[in-house]
């Protein structure tokens, strides 16, 4: 860099050399489009972009020209019409046609706002978001690795730079991310509120953690020994979960958010499996079995290992210990948290893993579910094997490998078979849903036409994975868009992805295990907007999240159900939305301009 550049260029701000900057431009000023979805790689100044694919010039001339005939239609310019919802349904419709049909959007829904809101999520619609995460307060600095796959930026997990369905590279999921700094602080909870309950529809979300814990020792990382070990490196504590669950739903008024309890499991566990219980009063339970958070023995030395659901030397003690509590007292615990049994676990997500329970497979689940019938087996991103970029999923559907007369997408086509003749397992979409709607349209056709053809519409559950990936509203938004194309339902048998389904995955079949009654009308802005300035969290709150060490408190959550559209934060809500503004399609990174 020259030393002649003053501190506040943004050449100083990246890591690119003399030679890599003079093959690039500032994407906001180079991006002749400015379209609401990206039509070029954009980098945040932390690695090379890579120029635009043939596929891609392809959508953006054909986005170019049905916006530009659209803004003269209604007498705007074109860049003013691509920050309107005519924008979305020109990129829908480009998209469309370069894919195939996948989006239900019409030619109208550029030029009348009202056209394109039919086709949308509507204003009234419950969702329950049954996976959302943020991290603790005290973890500042660089990102993560899921937010930068989001972005489509080059990192550890695509090292290869691996195409989608129509050659992009790295092409992002969430085009409302592109250009921002990957930085810890898009975790933190302020930034969750926004994205969640102020610039999204979810009604009611459930904090989640992750207990896959690797602790640093001399030879490299090892597995913890105990539970306290392992939650001083997780991003959040079952303590700082569950008071982010009880100040949300104190702020609102009403229950919000809803706290998963930490599935440690095996005998030198029960303890605090009790301790959750008894003080902090978790809702449900989230497990990884590729987590090394199984403690089988009562040596304080020996290591924590991975887990199957149907060991019963180490998972059905652990089961056995919730019910025992579920049972108490003529079932009152059911009464206050009625997803008391439920059990959301990880699997999938390995890529090259092979058929092992404890990485993901499928195989461990009828033998739980059909033991354990007083339990709800949720799988959390529906078993799928590969890890976040699914060209190998891809790849499995063209192979011509069919699994009872369906593409065999692994692990997902095995799980739906086999858990559809148990009626308490239950398949979550989160991840799954969101790495392939935008980037492989063909192989998320499949997924939800064969968890519909063989688990059933009211067994199929929606998750965002937020805030890894943004917002969770675009994950709405494509959801209801999205159709499964009639030439698959024929030739497969899958059924057709209906309002009413699409209703019942977003947020009823949540609430039926969960126990909650969805209002008739919820706030659903449909404009986004900076936060309130007036919004904080609350001190207690700060302290709790940056040092989990804070004496332990007494749950505070709400036991009595109060209508979502009445309560604290649907006011909040209703305030942000009366500002006024609107969306603006400006990326603030690195365009490649040369090759």
């Amino acid at each position: 860099m020259s030393d002649s550049k003053k501190p506040e260029y943004r050449e100083d701000d990246s890591w690119f050399s003399a030679a890599q900057l003079d093959r690039l431009a500032p994407a906001d000023h180079a991006d002749r489009v400015h379209s609401p979805i990206p039509t070029q790689m954009v980098s945040n100044g932390e690695y090379m972009p890579i120029g635009q694919t043939a596929k891609q010039k392809e959508v953006e001339a054909r986005l170019k020209v049905l916006s530009e005939q659209a803004a003269r239609d209604l007498g705007i310019s074109r860049r003013k019409f691509l920050t309107t919802t005519g924008g979305f349904a020109a990129s829908f419709l480009a998209m469309n046609e370069i894919f195939g049909r996948f989006f239900d959007v019409r030619p109208i829904d550029m030029l009348v706002p009202e056209a394109y809101a039919e086709g949308g999520p509507p204003q009234g619609i419950f969702v329950f978001d049954d996976q959302t995460h943020i991290i603790r307060s005290s973890r500042v600095g660089p990102g993560n690795a899921l937010r930068d796959i989001a972005q489509g930026n080059h990192n550890s997990f695509n090292l290869g730079d691996l195409p989608d369905e129509l050659g992009r590279v790295n092409f992002p999921w969430n085009p409302a991310l592109v250009g921002l700094p990957n930085l810890n602080s898009n975790f933190h909870l302020a930034q969750y509120m926004k994205d969640v309950y102020l610039d999204s529809q979810v009604t009611v979300a459930i904090m989640t953690n992750n207990n896959s814990a690797a602790i640093p020792g001399a030879g490299g990382n090892r597995p913890p020994k105990n539970v306290e070990e392992s939650e001083a490196f997780e991003i959040l504590t079952a303590e700082q979960t569950m008071a982010t669950r009880d100040w949300v739903n104190q702020l609102a008024g009403s229950k919000r958010m809803l706290g998963h309890g930490q599935l440690y499991t095996g005998v030198g566990n029960l303890w605090f499996i009790e301790e959750q219980i008894e003080r902090l009063k978790p809702d449900s339970w989230k497990g990884y079995n590729i987590a090394t958070a199984a403690k089988v023995d009562n040596d304080p030395n020996s290591d924590m290992v991975r887990w199957t659901l149907d060991d019963p030397q180490v998972a059905y003690p652990t089961y056995a210990k919730i019910d025992e509590f579920a049972r108490k007292n003529d079932g009152a615990i059911l009464r206050q948290y009625p997803g008391f049994r439920n059990l959301s676990i990880h699997k999938g997500l390995s890529t090259n893993a092979g058929p092992d329970p404890r990485l993901g497979h499928p195989g461990d689940i009828p033998r739980a579910a059909a033991d354990w019938p007083e339990f709800n087996f949720i799988i959390y991103h529906s078993c799928i094997r590969p890890g976040f970029w699914v060209l190998n999923a891809l790849n499995d559907v063209n192979s011509g490998v069919l699994r009872e007369g369906v593409p065999d997408v692994l692990w997902t086509t095995e799980m739906a078979v086999l858990a559809a003749p148990y009626p308490n397992v239950y398949a979550e979409i989160g991840t799954t849903f969101a790495s392939t709607v935008i980037t492989f349209p063909t192989v998320c056709a499949h997924i939800l036409g064969q968890l519909l053809k063989f688990m059933g519409e009211d067994r199929i559950v929606f998750g965002s994975d937020a805030v890894w990936y943004g917002s969770p509203q675009w994950q709405i938004e494509a959801l209801w868009r999205f159709q499964i194309p009639e030439d698959m339902c024929r030739r497969y048998g899958y059924p057709r992805l209906t309002p009413l389904i699409k209703r019942k995955i977003l947020g009823l079949n949540s609430a039926r295990l969960y126990g909650l009654q969805p209002p008739a009308n919820t706030v659903s802005p449909a404009i986004y907007k900076p936060v309130p300035a007036d919004f904080e969290v609350s001190l207690e709150l700060k302290q709790i999240l940056e040092d989990p060490t804070v004496p332990p408190r007494a749950s505070a959550q709400d036991t009595q159900f109060a209508h979502y559209a009445n309560d604290n934060l649907a006011t909040i809500k209703q305030s942000y939305t009366d500002e006024g503004g609107y969306r603006s399609n400006t990326r603030y990174g690195w365009l490649r301009t040369r090759a």
